[in-house]
């Protein structure tokens, strides 16, 4: 039996307010977290991803006051992530109200985390967060997956962390194989270089990486209209689109991309 795909809409939430970005830099205000989260639940949203971005980065852990409202005004599963770096995190995120946690920069430093969280909370509630950055072979590519562009020119595909401001060396196809044998439920893939483009979802990336494993994957990066995710549905075998900027500055809501995915003959929930 084929799932029915998911839209998600994302929260990027600094210091309070949701924001929204191009190449993880250049952040604007888009806007009160509770507010938008009941928008879009009420709009049939299948899920909701609330991220603190700054968190990691900042060294303190995920606003849970915050998390705590956003969680009062929704009915619909909710995945929060930024600052986790602990069992304990995790705990009082889930406790806060979240049903899945995201971790991607403790992941990164201590892979163990992956299979703790696993044991204790069960992996439907695990999800890793990969954000990536297209590397080109320059100066080698030794013991990567590597792929070329229209010019003929070799790259790969960098893991970063610390809200995409440092580089790891870790290969994405490589570290999504090991994440799904930790224990993650699931693989939020985020695609740096389309982040806040509005130019689409990086189809190559999101292929290697849903051939890499087999967990359910949601694509996130790009995207600026429902075509792009009806384009990322239909080339590459994600369970889920994940989207900012479309909701948040109104371009479309919720329910009418799904009734245009639904349309285009995508299984979806209305």
């Amino acid at each position: 039996m084929t799932l029915a795909k998911r839209i998600i809409p994302c929260l990027d939430v600094d210091s309070g307010r949701v924001v929204k970005g191009v190449h993880f830099a250049d952040v604007k205000d888009a806007g009160d977290p509770a507010e938008l989260a009941k928008k879009y639940s009420e709009q049939g949203a299948d899920e909701l991803v609330f991220l603190d971005i700054t968190a990691s980065q900042e060294g303190r852990d995920t606003m849970k006051n915050v998390v705590r409202k956003v969680a009062s005004v929704i009915d619909i599963p909710f995945t929060v992530g930024g600052g986790i770096r602990k069992l304990e995190d995790a705990r009082d995120i889930l406790l806060s109200g979240a049903d899945k946690v995201s971790i991607n920069t403790a992941a990164v430093k201590n892979p163990e985390l992956i299979t703790q969280l696993m044991e204790i909370f069960g992996k439907q509630c695990v999800v890793v967060a990969i954000d990536v950055k297209r590397r080109y072979c320059d100066d080698g590519c030794e013991g990567k997956k590597t792929f070329k562009d229209k010019k003929g020119r070799r790259y790969w595909f960098e893991v970063m962390i610390y809200g995409g401001k440092q580089g790891t060396g870790l290969d994405a196809t490589k570290w999504a194989q090991e994440v799904e044998t930790r224990g993650a439920g699931e693989i939020l893939l985020t695609s740096i270089d389309a982040d806040g483009t509005e130019n689409g979802y990086d189809i190559e990336l999101t292929r290697a990486i849903c051939k890499s494993a087999s967990v359910p994957v949601i694509a996130s990066g790009g995207c600026g209209k429902a075509r792009h995710m009806l384009e990322v549905f239909a080339k590459a075998d994600v369970d889920a689109a994940l989207a900012a900027s479309i909701f948040h500055y109104e371009k479309s809501t919720v329910d009418k991309v799904k009734k245009y995915l639904k349309r285009s003959g995508i299984k979806i929930r209305i």
